[in-house]
């Protein structure tokens, strides 16, 4: 049996829905009943969607309460580990700790204990390092501590020391690092933020650029890899590297917006980090930092990620984005 954690996420999601089309036999945990309404809606707008999710066993568990996640190791013998929390507001380091790091070190250490045959890990490009002076970043673009690295990535990369320790220990693994993930069907997430911000109209563009991926694509490595002899491997799963500005055009044209016309200059985005710097001074119950040093930088930067060695080792054919773009419109439209 595959055990499935943040199965109520969007990545998560869409690879239960794929592997209950393979007809797996799978268990996904949840923290949140509420969630599963998600998953569900999500299933029935496939074919057969309903029938699908039936195949699904559903048991309550948190990644980091190991009790609960004893019983939900039962049987298992394969691990897809997707359940993390993405956050890059300071206030929420804790958390972030408690989920990503403690939370994994908690899968990894059951994996261990039931002798699990295979553990694959959704990391994030977050992890990978700057080389100096190079903008192009790859699987051996190593990790730097000395550098301004956000919150969410500190933690990210606990949780990838967690999974190479408990490769030390006899649990080969995989470990995936996709860029900005792209997908259907959960519009609060935060990469589908931006089809709500383009729809209800988005003045501005940054210069930067990032890697970009299906959600599809995504599920289909995941799987792959969960499914080859490789191990104990690491693979960047970027289909595309493209400028924010060009992300933006593409989701207006989709939705028949009119897209932004106005460059967002560095400096003004570096005043606005510091006004949201200021206000976090004053908390107000619901309110969260929308922009930090990091992430400000970050829309300014240009980074180019190469996918060469996933798409050699897995034979990933990725989906161009605008063809990504087009499919997610017509659901956010039909939503």
């Amino acid at each position: 049996m595959i055990l499935v954690t943040g199965g109520t996420g969007l990545i998560g999601a869409h690879l239960l829905l794929q592997l209950s089309q393979k007809e797996k036999t799978i268990r996904a945990i949840y923290r949140n009943a509420n969630k599963i309404a998600d998953v569900k809606r999500f299933f029935s707008a496939e074919e057969n969607g309903d029938t699908l999710f039936n195949q699904i066993e559903w048991m309550e568990a948190d990644i980091t309460n190991v009790t609960s996640l004893e019983k939900a190791f039962e049987d298992i013998s394969k691990v897809f580990h997707c359940a993390g929390f993405i956050s890059f507001d300071p206030f929420d380091y804790k958390s972030l700790r408690n989920i990503n790091i403690e939370g994994t070190a908690n899968i990894v250490n059951l994996c261990i204990a039931h002798k699990i045959e295979k553990l694959c890990y959704l990391s994030s490009i977050a992890t990978l390092g700057d080389k100096t002076g190079e903008k192009t970043v790859d699987e051996e673009t190593h990790w730097d501590p000395e550098t301004d690295n956000s919150i969410y990535a500190i933690t990210k990369y606990g949780a990838e020391m967690e999974v190479w320790r408990g490769t030390q220990e006899g649990v080969p693994a995989i470990i995936l690092n996709p860029g900005v993930v792209l997908g259907e069907g959960f519009w609060d997430s935060p990469s589908s933020q931006i089809f709500k911000k383009v729809n209800e109209g988005l003045s501005y563009y940054t210069s930067g650029s990032s890697g970009f991926v299906d959600v599809k694509d995504v599920v289909q490595a995941l799987v792959k890899s969960m499914d080859s002899e490789i191990k104990n491997k690491r693979f960047v799963t970027v289909g595309s590297n493209i400028s924010y500005k060009t992300i933006v055009e593409h989701i207006a044209k989709a939705l028949q917006k009119t897209p932004p016309k106005k460059e967002l200059k560095p400096w003004q985005i570096n005043l606005l980090w510091r006004i949201d710097w200021f206000l976090s001074l004053f908390p107000v119950p619901g309110r969260k930092r929308k922009l930090t040093r990091k992430t400000a930088k970050s829309l300014s930067s240009k980074t180019v990620y190469k996918n060469e060695k996933i798409k050699k080792a897995l034979a990933i054919d990725f989906t161009p984005i605008e063809q990504t773009i087009g499919r997610i419109s017509k659901r956010f439209i039909a939503s």
